[in-house]
């Protein structure tokens, strides 16, 4: 068993040595992840309050055999066999999913979210074809997976994970089924073994769940999000973690409880986001309260605007009657002092913009082809929960709480747009460098996004808040330097986005974990 675990590490630091030797590629920006033995097991998780279910034990799981059954002894028999000589394709898929289930998933999610994050090209007739769901592969692609439709779907995704694992918790505790390995010392691990019970299994239970959801959010990924659930599965029984029973009981929680989860984002007004018949009355509206010019696309042909309607969607951490109330008060009025003074920053910007400002601009641009400010966001809530060695409930209840906030972020960012519908600087001469987004000024998404992550990541992560809250800053003030957005864009939706970050900390001071 020492020879094997020693090949196994062997195979972690070359994994991390190919890291480190690439790291001249521009695409490495991070260290190899691998296992850990969590800090804290977390064993009354199974009380957490949830998101959707009733209670952790909504669904049923089965009580499992027991150990000195034929059953588990026939089942024992198999993992030994399949654990006992891994191939080098074997050994690396272990240690890939060896990082984390939730780790790992979301980065998966984040990955396909910038696959999809193309703009529709305009056709011979000069309009922009919209994605179509039932024909994901067409050109143009669906999703468009723009920022508000990244902040939802990593938000469902999350949940999901989150009340799952607290499902799977309650249950654990409730059998305390030990890990193969405790039965039988004999059995050759890949991995390392905490004292958490393994029936059912978390790994089954947040691949079970993330692909059911992710499908629903990618249909046209169906077969590589179903090789990969595969793999994983396989990875567990690779390591000697997992017997069968605990996989399959695991899959059955993962799929009844992501079912539910995507019995809200059907009804929750997600399909009328793009309703572009509503904005003639936006317009309308934001003329009566006086603003004398208004937004329009710069592109050429006009390009419809982003979602329109996004602020209708259903939000997490609070009401219609509070996202009303979060919205932002007017902006300065086009005639204004603040408003010169704060248009001629950028044109003096434009004209002396220093090298430290333009790698900040697009270091923070997060534009057409990327993950989005929501999936930068989440993958840094997700790499201080892995370099914490949260144990998987954890991981998955900070990024529930990050990513509920960072959806609400997006659903009261894009009302105020649409409410105010205030022109860009463009309109006004001033020329962008890292891209044109295609949505009112007022006020700025990477703003609202970066205060609500930020604030939900202090509260959680304290000794590391001012960290946080200066990534926040610099995100903020990196559409100033970017040249898309004033600087009272960025500070009123920078206050906006903490001001909802705090209904994700209260839920978060209420849901059992003790933090």
């Amino acid at each position: 068993m020492k020879k094997y675990i020693n090949e196994l590490k062997i195979a972690v630091l070359g994994v991390v040595l190919v890291a480190v030797l690439t790291a001249c590629d521009k695409t490495i920006e991070e260290p190899q992840r691998v296992g850990y033995t969590p800090v804290a097991v977390d064993e009354k998780a199974g009380t957490w309050k949830t998101y959707l279910l009733t209670s952790p034990s909504e669904i049923a799981v089965p009580e499992p055999e027991a150990v000195s059954s034929p059953e588990y002894i026939a089942e024992l028999a198999n993992l030994k066999q399949k654990s006992a000589s891994l191939t080098n394709e074997q050994q690396e898929s272990v240690v890939y999913w060896g990082a984390g289930a939730v780790y790992r998933w979301n980065e998966i999610a984040r990955e396909l979210s910038a696959r999809y994050n193309i703009p529709p090209a305009y056709n011979a007739e000069g309009k922009y074809p919209v994605p179509d769901p039932a024909n994901p592969l067409a050109d143009p692609k669906f999703p468009f997976a723009t920022p508000p439709y990244v902040s939802r779907a990593l938000a469902y995704l999350s949940v999901a994970q989150y009340d799952a694992l607290v499902a799977a918790w309650h249950y654990k505790y409730k059998y305390k089924r030990a890990a193969p390995s405790k039965t039988d010392a004999t059995l050759r691990v890949a991995l390392p073994v905490s004292g958490i019970p393994t029936y059912p299994s978390e790994d089954a239970v947040v691949a079970a769940a993330s692909v059911t959801i992710l499908k629903a959010m990618f249909p046209g990924e169906v077969p590589f999000l179903e090789a990969k659930l595969k793999e994983h599965q396989e990875s567990r029984q690779w390591a000697g973690m997992n017997v069968e029973s605990d996989l399959a009981a695991g899959v059955e929680l993962g799929n009844a409880v992501a079912a539910k989860v995507l019995g809200r984002a059907r009804t929750d007004g997600m399909g009328a986001s793009n309703n572009q018949a509503l904005t003639a009355g936006m317009i309308e509206k934001a003329k009566e309260r006086g603003l004398k010019e208004v937004w329009v696309s710069q592109e050429i042909p006009a390009r419809p605007p982003m979602l329109p309607n996004f602020g209708a969607v259903l939000p997490w951490n609070f009401d219609r009657e509070t996202l009303v109330k979060l919205r932002p008060g007017p902006p300065p009025a086009l005639d204004s002092e603040q408003f010169k003074k704060d248009l001629a920053e950028l044109q003096n910007i434009q004209k002396n913009q220093t090298r430290e400002q333009a790698r900040i601009a697009n270091y923070w641009a997060d534009g057409a082809g990327s993950y989005t400010p929501p999936g930068h966001w989440h993958r840094t809530a997700a790499n201080v929960s892995h370099e914490a060695r949260h144990s998987e409930v954890r991981m998955a209840r900070t990024l529930a709480l990050v990513g509920t906030a960072l959806v609400d972020a997006a659903i009261s960012c894009w009302e105020t747009k649409f409410y105010y519908y205030y022109p860009r600087p463009q309109q006004f001469g001033v020329k962008t460098s890292v891209g044109l987004p295609n949505f009112p000024s007022y006020t700025s998404g990477h703003s609202t996004f970066s205060g609500a992550a930020a604030t939900v990541l202090a509260h959680l992560f304290p000794d590391q808040a001012e960290v946080f809250n200066e990534k926040a800053q610099e995100a903020s003030v990196s559409r100033m330097y970017g040249l898309i957005h004033y600087r009272f864009d960025c500070e009123v939706g920078l206050k906006a986005g903490t001001e909802v970050g705090q209904y994700a900390i209260a839920r978060a001071k209420a849901d059992g974990s003790g933090l």
